[in-house]
């Protein structure tokens, strides 16, 4: 797996790119050489920020992490995508149309095609349908918030596109678009 590192806000010393590919390392068990892990690194005061992307045809793996200590947050990424791993293992591998493109072959074998482990399933409990009607996506921020949920769906009126807003920390949003 090969990995690159970046920082916002932080000097990238040799001993914190060493830590992210000793830590990162311990995953090469899962992927194949050549599968990217896109690593960016933030401080903000006292917060100190990983987040690992690794992209795959059909999905993305991702973990993000913040603790005081960069350190402690490079070690807890690597336990979070570990146990991603696991627990979709199946899912994964079976989505994949050419899983060996992403995966190391212990790990696609290690997969039981008829493994009904509880723990892995997706179960949808519930599905609502509702009409989606043209708003601007501030408007759409207030409707969410009306509604006391922490997403909305929308027809955003400027692009006639499906759009989702969101409520971030800080008494923020976001606004989710397709790409097409």
């Amino acid at each position: 797996m090969r990995i690159n590192i970046t920082g916002k806000n932080i000097e990238l010393t040799d001993g914190i790119k060493a830590a992210i590919n000793d830590k990162l390392s311990k995953l090469n068990k899962y992927f194949a050489d050549d599968t990217i892990a896109n690593v960016t690194l933030s401080v903000e005061k006292d917060r100190q920020k990983i987040e690992v992307t690794i992209p795959m045809k059909g999905s993305i793996i991702r973990s993000e992490q913040v603790s005081n200590d960069m350190y402690v947050s490079i070690d807890l990424v690597e336990e979070v995508i570990e146990r991603q791993l696991q627990k979709y293992r199946h899912k994964l591998v079976t989505k994949q149309q050419e899983p060996a493109d992403f995966f190391q072959e212990d790990f696609i074998d290690d997969v039981d095609v008829d493994d009904d482990d509880d723990s892995s399933k997706i179960k949808i409990v519930r599905t609502k349908h509702f009409g989606i009607k043209p708003m601007y996506p501030e408007d759409a921020c207030v409707q969410m918030e009306l509604l006391g949920h922490d997403f909305f769906v929308f027809r955003n009126a400027e692009t006639d596109e499906v759009n989702v807003v969101y409520k971030r920390r800080g008494n923020t949003y976001g606004l989710i678009e397709p790409e097409f």
